[in-house]
């Protein structure tokens, strides 16, 4: 065991300290082009552990580098050294009286930061795309921006105050007093250099005139060196220079922002101009008015998105030369939004325009123009040949160059062969992204790419004098082009201020500042083709905050960046050693298969899709016999489980829950439901209407013998409301075959969905009924097998179309906790569900810590760790109050039941408490 490692496990939990080569691996990768991969991958959770990390690299003369969410573009949050990775334990929030001020932790994501703070009618000023995934210490440390923020209210604009760690380990909040006295004395030397410098900086006019000029548009290429213009005490200088520091002078434990007003009306208008100039024109004119953001799309972006459902016919008629503005105003009032708007139409008087400019206020219209804007770089991402790497980069340009500029550098890409190349971006800033696919195993491509940086650079700043990184950071892309930029001077300041904070050069070297004048060329990451499932990933990381593994074993980008390094290791005649030993329980075992990872992919990506792929690979001989024999014996299995749950009852009727559970390896729960049983059909008169219990509410039956079945409560709810229900014949031996689809047994899985199909039909009088299942898992697969032949309906649906508007509610208070499980989420019928139970109870309680439950069908029982880790933050949101919750999938329900403590069933037993005639609800 090396010296590093003992080090750190004298003070960090063994879990924390992570060396095995799978996840430093998968931990290692961030969103951009690069790869490093760590020594040790060290988990911090307080300042404390922080400190330790940071003694331990400085005893073993190892790097250190902070990671957040890792959704950076530019490498730099990536390390061959000692990769610290912000825990849970630094997700803090704090908000004061008035919501004027937020005090956020490093960990907690931006936009669970603007989820908070929403019922106040307010939002943190930065807005990047990534703010879904990006966690506030990646979004400080870049001082990232985005769409609305400008640079007005960036990271740097809004700062209030700061908890910082440097180098040496010592800590410095400077909203305590005592912590500034204490630092003023210890650390005098550095303070007195700031003020120095800053003092300097001011005094040299062509400097700071130099200085003022780069930072009236977005720039994140080098230090902030603003601060040393902006600000004279010392404290202020230090923690603005933190601000776009991208780790490499201290840690920033925690930050306050001044919140920013989120205005609640909003109206958009998606503009088309005969060509690039015309829509820059119309960009100058708009740059004074009272505008929220100007987004600015070439035609070869409109191109890459004019084929999408629900997009404005138009986009495939215009011509070649064309160009778009998607404009949003924002106002508190609806009066406000019609001045804002005549503003706007006053504005582009006389400008040119393909068809008359027209705003929408409708949010469906609106959400319609952003997915123009925002599905551009996914459409080039997905597009792209395998094995290439999709590369995002971003430049800023003075708003009245902003049209030749645009035009340059289209002429560059095509001149460089980026024919597939793309330009967007936010236009009132000056601020272009530009979209490329690249090849980094030719040598011929790489050489490609380093002379189109080069022609790139030149014409930024040479030609220009813009910025070569906007607001994705300097990172290793561009830190080799930092004197280029700044000039001498500016960059000598930079490397003394690094020098200051970190005389060791420990803190995540290479980044920002790099005397290699080919770093931007080296450690780039491979892209191999893996699985045609994934081979569009472009590891961005949107995907990991919905993904109940995350941090438990491996997140949908690091399953699928495992999966490329095994397809490398195959193709070079590598063996997969411990990645390939390792990913069978990290990558397979533990993945839910939920797919909510779909839901938030960029490029659509269900990586649940690639599990059940690779399961159904290593299935043996054996093991898929036994699965074929269930699926073709289906009532046999189900008869032995309810055996197994009924001996399982008595069994800890005598030993208790917990031995059995030790026992069990996990798979027998606290509350474990009783067994179940098969409904019993009815005669009644109404309209006729197929239900089919599935076959999780037939095995496992409700939490005591003294409720009701939930067949027979869904019969009952039937019966009531007027309809006469109808049993599939033999429903007791049929599934739908999910059960056997999640092992990877995709034609066998079929094979069920077409029996239960045929019964279906036959119930159904070949579709003239509808049909109501009551598990959304197995709902939604059928839906799909059956593609339309049947109307068929997840009982929650099928309860607010049909249901509702024949029962009497009697509405309780609650309150009643909610789990809208994944196949809901991914349907979007989560609405209709939310209605329905607002109409049975007042208060409802939706922890918003809980994405998928991870009891996965059989998940829960085989590795039960995967259940309890994606229900980890559900305690803290669950009132003693709240006795209850509910759901719809059963076995999703057995899991949150045995992990909360609250009995979880599913919305039909409500409904039916709720409709009858003397209605009380028993939780």
């Amino acid at each position: 065991m090396s010296q590093l490692i003992q080090q750190l496990r004298k003070h960090l939990p063994e879990h924390q300290v992570i060396t095995d080569d799978l996840r430093r691996l998968a931990y290692g990768t961030d969103a951009s082009f690069y790869r490093l991969t760590p020594q040790v991958v060290a988990v911090i959770e307080s300042e404390a552990e922080l400190q330790a990390v940071l003694k331990a690299a400085h005893q073993t003369s190892t790097p250190v580098t902070f990671r957040a969410a890792g959704t950076s573009l530019s490498g730099q949050a990536i390390t061959d050294g000692i990769l610290a990775l912000i825990g849970e334990g630094f997700a803090t929030y704090e908000l004061n009286a008035d919501a004027s001020k937020v005090k956020v932790g490093p960990g907690i994501i931006g936009g669970e930061v603007n989820r908070r703070l929403a019922p106040f009618g307010k939002k943190i000023g930065p807005d990047p795309a990534s703010i879904g995934a990006a966690k506030i210490g990646g979004i400080a440390a870049n001082n990232a921006s985005g769409m609305c923020c400008g640079t007005a209210q960036n990271s740097y604009r809004t700062l209030a105050g700061m908890r910082v760690v440097l180098a040496d380990g010592c800590c410095l909040d400077t909203e305590d007093h005592l912590s500034v006295d204490a630092f003023s004395k210890s650390h005098a030397v550095l303070l007195g250099e700031l003020e120095r410098l800053g003092r300097d900086t001011r005094n040299n006019a062509k400097l700071a005139e130099r200085i003022r000029h780069k930072f009236k548009i977005k720039n994140t290429t080098g230090y902030s060196l603003n601060a040393l213009i902006d600000y004279e005490d010392p404290i202020d200088i230090l923690s603005h220079l933190m601000i776009g520091s991208e780790g490499t002078l201290g840690f920033i434990s925690r930050i306050t922002y001044h919140t920013v007003v989120e205005d609640p009306h909003k109206a958009s208008a998606l503009v088309f101009f005969p060509d690039i100039r015309t829509a820059c024109e119309a960009v100058i004119r708009l740059k004074p008015q009272p505008v929220s953001a100007v987004e600015l799309l070439d035609r070869p972006a409109l191109h890459s998105v004019e084929n999408k459902p629900g997009l404005p016919a138009i986009m495939r008629e215009l011509g070649e030369e064309a160009a778009a503005l998607l404009i949003e105003v924002r106002a508190a009032t609806a009066d406000g939004i019609s001045e804002k708007i005549a503003a706007v139409h006053a504005a582009m008087a006389g400008i040119a325009t393909v068809e008359p400019m027209q705003f929408s206020t409708d949010p469906a219209t609106c959400e319609m123009y952003w997915k123009v804007r925002k599905g551009t770089f996914p459409a080039v991402g997905a597009m792209r040949r395998t094995g290439t790497t999709v590369l995002i980069e971003d430049v800023a340009f003075h708003i009245e160059n902003l049209a030749d500029a645009t035009l340059d550098l289209q002429a560059l890409l095509r001149h460089h062969g980026y024919h597939e190349g793309i330009i967007f971006g936010h236009a009132l800033e000056g601020n272009l992204h530009f979209v490329i696919t690249q090849d980094f195993g030719d040598a011929s491509e790489v050489d490609r790419y380093a002379r189109f940086m080069d022609d790139l650079c030149h014409l930024v700043v040479d030609k220009y004098d813009g910025s070569l990184k906007a607001e994705h950071g300097t990172g290793r892309n561009m830190a080799p082009f930092v004197e280029m930029e700044w000039g001498k001077d500016a960059a000598d300041l930079m490397r003394h201020i690094k020098r200051l904070f970190d005389p060791e050069n420990r803190l995540n070297p290479g980044v920002i500042l790099n005397n290699n004048p080919h770093a931007h060329l080296e450690n780039l990451k491979p892209m191999p083709a893996a699985e045609d499932i994934v081979d569009r990933c472009i590891e961005c990381g949107f995907c990991e905050p919905l993904c109940p593994s995350h941090r438990l074993t491996l997140s949908p980008r690091q399953r699928i960046t495992s999966i490329r390094e095994l397809a490398r290791r195959t193709a070079a005649g590598e063996p997969a050693g411990s990645v390939g030993e390792d990913y069978a329980y990290m990558g397979l075992d533990t993945c839910a298969g939920c797919g909510l990872c779909s839901t938030a992919c960029p490029v659509g990506i269900d990586t649940g899709d690639l599990t059940r792929r690779l399961r159904g690979r290593r299935l043996g001989d054996t093991a898929r016999s036994v699965n074929a024999w269930t699926g073709q014996h289906f009532g046999t299995l189900a008869n032995t489980s309810r055996l197994g749950l009924k001996i399982g009852h008595a069994v800890s009727g005598v030993l208790g829950d917990n031995f059995l559970g030790r026992i069990s390896g996990g798979a027998w729960k606290k509350n474990m439901p009783t067994a179940g049983k098969a409904p019993v059909a009815r005669i009644t008169q109404g309209d006729p209407v197929v239900y089919f219990p599935t076959c999780g509410g037939r095995i496992f039956g409700p939490a005591s013998a003294a409720e009701q079945q939930l067949g027979d409560v869904i019969l009952e709810l039937l019966t009531r409301a007027g309809y006469a229900p109808i049993l599939p014949e033999g429903f007791d031996s049929l599934c739908c075959g999910q059960m056997l689809a999640s092992k990877g047994m995709a034609e066998e899985a079929e094979a069920m969905s077409d029996m239960l199909e045929s019964a279906l039909m036959k119930a159904s009088q070949n579709g003239k009924y509808p049909v109501i299942m009551d598990a959304s898992t197995c709902t939604v697969r059928m839906q799909k097998h059956l593609a339309g032949r049947i109307r068929l309906y997840d009982f929650h649906e099928f309860a607010h179309d049909a249901l509702l508007p024949r029962l009497m509610i009697s509405k309780q208070p609650g309150p009643v906790a909610l789990h809208v499980n994944c196949s809901v989420k991914k349907t979007g019928s989560d609405a209709k569900l939310k209605v329905l139970l607002a109409a049975c109870v007042d208060h409802i309680i939706e922890p918003a810590g809980v994405t998928c439950c991870g009891f996965a069908g059989d998940r829960g029982f085989v590795v039960p760790e995967l259940n309890q880790h994606a229900l980890r933050k559900i305690h803290d949101e669950l009132p003693p109050t709240c006795a209850c919750g509910v759901s719809t999938n059963r076995t999703c329900e057995i899991g949150l039941t045995a992990e909360t403590g609250r009995t979880y069933r599913s919305i039909a037993y409500l409904l039916e408490e709720c409709s009858r005639k003397e209605s009380a609800v028993t939780c």
